[in-house]
């Protein structure tokens, strides 16, 4: 090949230049619309970093049968999906009460509720059976055929533990509540707002239960505000409730008598279609701290994201005023990134409901894709 005169030298440079900053640019502009934001505010709970090489932590086995006392029949009680975990520490121990799913049923899969333990907080055992599940009992009515879902759990300070879940009868969900001494032993005590105003939200959808708690060394212990407890919840805008005995809950309502939110969804955001509630609010220096999913919608969302991505923010609200909102992250803070929370039975999910302090860090645990459980940490600082 001859070589290029000067002048077609030049040219040709001229050409490269024009064609890299086009490159330049067109990369520059492409990341700016598809980078998200993660800088937390000082009030805020983290940055979390997934612990990549454990995740997902737990996934289905299809080989533990369980004789379902309602089919009467052996299920493959946890072979179909385990997520949506709660957390807490007993001696030195981390727990995780998780919904799992079968194969069968009228809705595709029969959800219960089953416990795992680990002493590291990233490696599980877990009991062969689930501890909580449909029944031939007063509840059945409540979580036939559905199951018992998305469990949530807090102690108070005799050591009690209480978890809310949600029961699903293929119709209705409803927020409901178990108590135990050990964890694994659990007495159902009905919806919590069973009770509430001669009985008016009984038959309300509702679910996702975080009461309010204190942390005690690596125990979030249910905390009264005003003399009484305190219970976000709700999947649409979020809710508060409180009550006497951590049992008996009646929702917080406003002047009309109609219930009053406490966080709404916000056009534009990753939360623009629905806020839910994530783990147990916790008081902290600055307020309470409420982590939250959210569900981003598809006409007024968040464009960085697919349609109906689920992802979480943080909010901050006055410690005795506990439906005051002072401070909401403007960015999700915790959204899906990794296969096995883009690909799942449902797609682009991360769902946020364990939180513990142990052996000095946060320890979050997740659903991911509605299929496995996940887990993400940070330090934690010497005012937390």
């Amino acid at each position: 090949m001859s070589e290029m005169s000067g002048a077609a030298r030049r040219i040709y440079r001229s050409l490269f230049t024009i064609m890299l900053i086009s490159v330049t640019l067109f990369g520059c502009s492409k990341t700016n619309k598809t980078a998200v934001k993660n800088t937390l505010p000082d009030w805020a709970l983290g940055p979390f970093k997934r612990v990549d090489n454990a995740n997902p932590i737990m996934k289905p086995i299809d080989s533990i049968m369980f004789e379902d006392p309602i089919r009467k029949q052996p299920v493959k009680w946890e072979g179909k999906h385990t997520f949506n975990p709660a957390a807490i520490v007993r001696k030195d121990t981390v727990y995780l009460l998780y919904r799992a799913e079968d194969f069968i049923g009228k809705y595709k899969g029969t959800s219960r509720i089953g416990l795992a333990w680990s002493n590291n907080g990233i490696s599980f055992k877990r009991s062969n059976k689930p501890v909580l599940y449909p029944d031939n009992d007063a509840m059945k009515k409540y979580e036939w055929e559905g199951g018992t879902e998305d469990p949530r759990v807090v102690q108070d300070s005799s050591g009690t533990y209480y978890m809310t879940y949600t029961s699903y009868d293929g119709k209705t969900a409803r927020l409901c509540e178990a108590t135990s001494e050990d964890l694994r032993h659990w007495h159902k005590e009905g919806p919590v707002f069973e009770k509430a105003d001669n009985g008016k939200y009984l038959d309300l959808w509702s679910k996702s239960g975080a009461i309010v708690t204190r942390k005690e060394g690596n125990q979030l212990i249910a905390a009264k505000i005003n003399g009484k407890y305190w219970m976000y919840w709700g999947d649409s805008n979020i809710y508060l409730a409180t009550s006497d005995n951590l049992i008996n809950w009646t929702p917080v309502t406003d002047a009309e008598g109609k219930l009053k939110p406490a966080l709404h969804p916000r056009n534009g955001k990753f939360d623009s279609d629905l806020v839910e509630c994530g783990p147990p609010a916790m008081i902290m220096n600055d307020g309470i701290l409420l982590i939250y999913n959210s569900k981003n919608a598809a006409d007024s969302g968040d464009v960085k994201f697919p349609v109906a991505t689920y992802a979480a923010g943080q909010a901050l609200f006055d410690v005795n005023d506990p439906g005051h909102l002072l401070k909401r992250t403007s960015h999700t803070f915790f959204y899906p990134e990794k296969s096995y929370e883009k690909n799942g039975q449902v797609n682009n999910v991360t769902f946020l409901e364990g939180l513990v302090p142990y052996h000095n860090k946060w320890y979050l645990y997740y659903g991911a894709a509605d299929s496995t459980i996940c887990v993400a940490t940070t330090a934690m600082s010497n005012e937390q």
